[in-house]
């Protein structure tokens, strides 16, 4: 394979490409995030139900971590853009290690009907890292079967 045939190093053999934002973990940066959010789908032929259902997901996850962040935390969120879907992965940096995002509340219900899939991840810390708090979704394209 010469250099000419290999995939741009935001693009792998698969055909995801990769975007990731870093803000503060502040709610008047979420519409920052929500628009790359959009553009990214509409980018990806997303339906416009669909582009519109991502975008509302990617402001509650958002909006849900900003809320357990510490103060000077981060927010950073992954966006992993393949053929017919896009999967996201939001964190943030917390005070506590035993900090965690409620799974019971509205907003959560909210996230489950919008994403095809969602869950929470959780990293202690330790070692001398930070303990993290993260939201992990999937949205597909529209077209796809779920």
């Amino acid at each position: 394979m010469t250099d000419l045939d290999s995939p741009s190093p935001a693009e792998t053999f698969d055909g995801a490409s990769t975007v990731e934002i870093r803000t503060s973990a502040s709610a008047a940066l979420i519409p920052t995030i929500r628009a790359v959010a959009s553009d990214l789908a509409a980018r990806a032929d997303f339906d416009l139900d669909a582009i519109s259902d991502l975008r509302m997901a990617v402001d509650e996850a958002c909006a849900t971590l900003v809320d357990v962040a510490a103060p000077t935390s981060s927010l950073r969120c992954t966006f992993l853009v393949r053929p017919e879907r896009i999967e996201v992965h939001a964190q943030v940096e917390t005070k506590h290690a035993d900090a965690v995002v409620s799974t019971d509340t509205f907003g959560w219900r909210v996230l489950q009907t919008l994403a095809d899939e969602v869950s929470v991840l959780h990293r202690p810390g330790g070692d001398g890292a930070a303990p993290t708090v993260g939201i992990r979704l999937d949205k597909r394209s529209g077209d796809a079967p779920r």
